[in-house]
């Protein structure tokens, strides 16, 4: 489960970000802050995974709560995502040098959040499973875009990353699409579709199960090399 504070001055805000983060899977809000001290405390005490942090608080800006929050990274790391109505370019380029890993501009769709936790959460599950990391694998945990070629029409990144999150997180080595299927609430065929994509950019494998009669089985499991 991926612990998370939610850090915003305005108590609305808050409230709803936290509902977001509660309604996705494999998420929990494990507490709020509204000022930057009180978040600063936050991670000491509650040792979240993962800060959403606005920017304008009223003690301090977000950027120092970053700076601070690296500071003592060897104690209480942490991940950050922003949620803020700042974007001047000055605050987005303090954000990235921090390690913020996104940024997400207010006011949002409240989809845009989800997709955005998702993405962490599969990328956080990727990290996890990787060991000795190749140029494939090292350009995603970077976030630099691949030379391959764009997906096929009808294959979304949120989609896509809601079918990888489902192969990391899975107890079993490997799924089938239909066990993939009950996972992501996705019909048997778009499951299917998703993992041979997957397969096919090299982020996934696929081997086949053996029976006692019929056709094997199609397994899917994360290519980690």
């Amino acid at each position: 489960m991926i612990q998370v504070l939610v850090v915003d001055d305005d108590f609305m805000v808050a409230r709803l970000h936290s509902s977001v983060v509660a309604s996705q899977p494999g998420f929990e809000v494990i507490g709020a802050a509204r000022t930057g001290a009180d978040a600063l405390a936050a991670v000491r005490t509650l040792r979240p995974d993962l800060v959403l942090l606005d920017i304008y608080l009223p003690d301090m800006s977000g950027l120092e709560v970053l700076r601070r929050f690296r500071e003592s990274a060897t104690d209480y790391p942490v991940d950050v995502i922003v949620i803020s109505a700042a974007r001047d370019l000055d605050t987005l380029r303090t954000a990235l040098r921090g390690g913020v890993l996104q940024y997400l501009v207010k006011p949002f769709e409240v989809e845009s959040l989800r997709a955005r936790l998702a993405d962490y959460a599969a990328h956080r599950a990727e990290l996890h499973h990787l060991t000795e990391a190749h140029q494939d694998e090292v350009d995603r945990v970077f976030r630099i875009p691949s030379t391959r070629t764009p997906p096929p029409k009808g294959i979304s990144p949120e989609t896509t990353t809601l079918v990888l999150r489902a192969l990391a997180e899975s107890p079993d080595p490997d799924l089938s699409a239909t066990e993939c299927a009950d996972l992501t609430g996705l019909s048997r065929s778009s499951t299917r579709r998703y993992l041979e994509h997957l397969v096919s950019t090299g982020q996934a494998e696929m081997h086949p199960r053996y029976g006692t009669a019929g056709r094997p089985e199609r397994r899917y499991r994360l290519l980690t090399r």
